[in-house]
């Protein structure tokens, strides 16, 4: 049986009597037919007159060859909870209270802004009054001609003379004589009335001459100001403008459009964009705002990569482009805004050269978004990243936050400036640790500040759990709980600039990278909080641990993917935060800031010179020297050492006998801790687990790995399989650690 689907050139050929009457035989063979074309094709059946008529679908006229036939689009309106429909329409709610009313900090702005911009102008035109005045005089000439030729044309009628004179000169007297009476109708009345005019103005001149001077006076400025205003030209105002219009074309829906179609963007036609507004444009802040639905499969990473394009299309400086995508809709969901004045030319003037103090659990002022909104950074329960390339901005970026936190007498400052520049010397009079280099004296003081600062870490977090659930209910660092300075778990901000010269030291690079990523996971709670800064954002200078727990990162200009990645974090590039689209030099200051707040933001740091930041250094020094919460550096005390002098690989040997070829960490700790209680008697108040691996992390550095070790109590007991030691790997390393130092003071 011939399938439905066969083509028809395989099916039998046609019986003889239904061959159509225009077939030929040809002379080629028996039985063979020469059938035209045209003729064949008008002839087949769409499908083979086998299946039966009650197998064909009525609606579409194909065959269904198995089943009940199903329809994929069911017909008609679907029904559809409407309390779920409404909700759905809820999502997006236009705001009942303006944007500048959100807050008192935008009100007050807004409506200082607002007045002085207004007092501004009253003055201007107050100050041009007598100019005013004698254009008014010089031009009351004119408007009296004008004022009396007006009046004569009204009262007799004159501008219907014209449509007289056309009924006369077409020769219809029918007409014309319609018009005169309609004309005359109008002068009798307007005759009256004019006269009644005339009167009125001569009883009040009268009235005006036998009045008291300030009275003809007043009189005579209205007289002016009023034929001054009839006598003024087209084409020149009386009043100047005190400020100039912008020149800036206010944003449309068909100049957006026309930007988007410009861009070439894969999946926008230009014929048929199919873009649409789901809000109308309004102006927000200083610049104008537009939400749009892209085109389906069109995201907003497609539409950020051409944003220097869409600057083009836009006919705006780039600086003044700022696409950002809301995800918490749908991937396709552009909001578009488009400034008055370029980003990189702003000055954003920090709150804190003001301020008398600060509170470092409020967050710390540290710049604006395009639309001119203040940005703060939260810092208690955080730790901070920021990258860049050089000259971007980065230390900048770090002087504002030192500079909040110095302002914060309870904050406690450990600055470690490892390019040795003295960016951040003003500070150095409110700090509990700091240095400033990049030799090796000062990479190990600041590799030692991180190994105090795991101690301190280990410290608090015994403190904090020893507090009463009244006390501190949540189990982490509070303002009330800060105040308490006998606790000691004050806020503590350790900030490290170009901290790559210290995770990439052959000498401290791996125990200090350790360090940092044991305290971000842990101090956060603790009020420890690490500020790191660098520009060589790679795997070997910033370790991965570190930065892949950081929860605040600010990214600055960057050169590639890579790079934005390892500060802003996984999948940033591709999600379309990039900070490859700024402007080298141009663009310093402007970054990406991610974590600090709900959505990803383009952020315009506040700029902060030296002097500046002296004069928040001096004010901060008062307060900490008023409150007594100046320490360490800061009051001159020498540097604090990160224990006695001891050698971990030296002090394993000494409580190792040479016959324990293989011992349990825990044991080794423990003889450590009686050997050392300065030094590793803390080891001891973790649990037995922890101890084992605090001695796993402090032999990585030195190339000594643990392993499974088989051993048996010191007190007696079972055989069992522990984490522990090879003696000989100790003596190794100690080998391999003095022949490195011996070659170094050789060379």
């Amino acid at each position: 049986m011939t399938q439905p689907n066969e083509p028809s050139e395989l099916r039998p050929a046609p019986a003889p009597e239904d061959r159509p009457a225009d077939a030929a035989r040809s002379d080629d063979g028996p039985g063979a037919e020469v059938v035209s074309i045209e003729t064949a094709r008008a002839g087949r059946h769409p499908y083979p007159p086998n299946v039966p008529t009650d197998q064909i679908d009525p609606v579409t006229g194909t065959p269904v060859l198995q089943g009940e036939i199903v329809r994929v689009d069911t017909p008609g309106e679907i029904d559809r909870d409407w309390l779920a429909d409404l909700a759905e329409k809820a999502k997006v709610r236009r705001r009942i209270v303006p944007l500048w009313l959100r807050s008192r900090r935008d009100a007050v702005d807004t409506l200082k802004w607002v007045s002085m911009h207004y007092a501004y102008v009253g003055g201007y035109q107050l100050t041009r009054t007598p100019k005013y005045a004698a254009k008014l005089a010089f031009r009351s000439p004119r408007g009296l001609a004008r004022l009396v030729g007006g009046m004569v044309k009204w009262t007799f009628d004159l501008e219907g003379e014209p449509v007289r004179l056309a009924a006369v000169q077409k020769a219809d007297p029918e007409n014309y004589l319609k018009l005169s009476r309609q004309r005359d109708a109008r002068v009798r009345l307007r005759v009256w009335m004019a006269g009644l005019s005339l009167v009125t103005l001569l009883i009040a001149g009268i009235l005006v001459a036998t009045a008291a001077t300030p009275v003809q006076w007043g009189a005579l400025a209205v007289a002016l100001a009023l034929l001054g205003t009839l006598g003024r030209p087209a084409d020149r105002p009386l009043i100047d403008r005190a400020v100039i219009p912008t020149t800036v074309e206010k944003l449309t829906s068909d100049i957006v459009v026309r930007a988007l179609t410009a861009i070439s963007v894969s999946g926008i036609n230009a014929k048929n964009p199919d873009i649409r507004f789901v809000a109308p444009i309004t102006r927000d802040g200083p610049g104008w705002r537009a939400d749009i639905d892209l085109p389906y499969g069109v995201t907003v990473a497609d539409v950020m990569d051409k944003r220097d394009r869409m600057a083009s299309a836009l006919r705006r400086p780039l600086g003044c482009i700022w696409p950002e995508g809301d995800s918490a809709i749908h991937e396709g969901r552009l909001i578009l805004w488009v400034g008055d004045k370029d980003l990189s030319k702003t000055n954003v003037r920090s709150p804190l050269l003001k301020a008398a103090g600060h509170d470092v659990f409020k967050g710390i002022p540290f710049g604006a978004d395009p639309r001119g909104r203040a940005v703060v950074v939260p810092i208690i329960q955080h730790n901070i990243l920021i990258g860049s390339q050089p000259g971007q901005g980065k230390t900048a970026s770090v002087r504002v936050l030192a500079s909040g936190a110095a302002l914060d007498p309870t904050a406690e400052m450990w600055i470690h400036e490892l390019k040795g520049t003295g960016d951040l010397d003003p500070h150095e009079v409110n700090c509990h640790r700091y240095v400033s280099g990049i030799e090796d004296e000062a990479i190990g003081y600041a590799a030692d500040s991180l190994t105090l600062l795991r101690k301190e870490v280990m410290r608090r977090a015994a403190a904090l759990k020893a507090l009463p659930s009244d006390l501190c209910p949540d189990k982490r660092v509070t303002r009330q709980i800060a105040d308490r300075r006998s606790l000691r778990l004050h806020p503590l901000i350790a900030i490290f600039d170009e901290c790559q010269n210290l995770f990439s030291h052959p000498e401290f690079g791996d125990k200090a990278g350790d360090d940092a990523e044991f305290i971000i996971k842990l101090g956060r709670a603790l009020g420890v909080v690490l500020v790191l800064a660098t520009q060589r954002p790679d795997k070997d200078s910033l370790p991965t641990g570190v930065s892949a727990n950081v929860s605040i990162r600010f990214c600055l200009r960057v050169g590639g993917q890579i790079e934005n990645d390892m500060i802003l974090g996984t999948s940033a590039y591709k999600n379309g935060i990039r900070a490859t689209v700024f402007q080298p030099g141009a663009d310093a200051g402007i970054g990406y800031l991610v974590g600090a707040t709900p959505m990803p933001k383009v952020v315009r740091t506040s700029y902060l010179d030296t002097p500046a930041t002296q004069h928040i250094a001096n004010r901060a020094n008062a307060l900490r020297t008023g409150a007594g919460t100046l320490s360490g550096h800061a009051v001159g005390d020498r540097p604090e050492a990160t224990g006695p002098a001891s050698d971990l690989l030296a002090d394993i040997l000494a409580v190792v006998a040479p016959s324990e070829a293989k011992i349990w960490s825990e044991v080794v700790v423990a003889r450590l801790a009686e050997l050392r209680p300065e030094v590793y008697g803390p080891w001891m108040d973790l649990e037995a687990d922890a101890r084992a691996a605090q001695l796993t992390t402090a032999l990585k550095p030195y190339g000594v790995k643990t392993g499974q070790v088989w051993g048996t109590p010191e007190t007696g007991g079972k055989g069992a399989n522990r984490r522990g030691i090879t003696r000989d790997d100790i003596t190794t390393a100690i080998t391999q650690r003095d022949g490195k130092r011996g070659s170094g003071t050789a060379s």
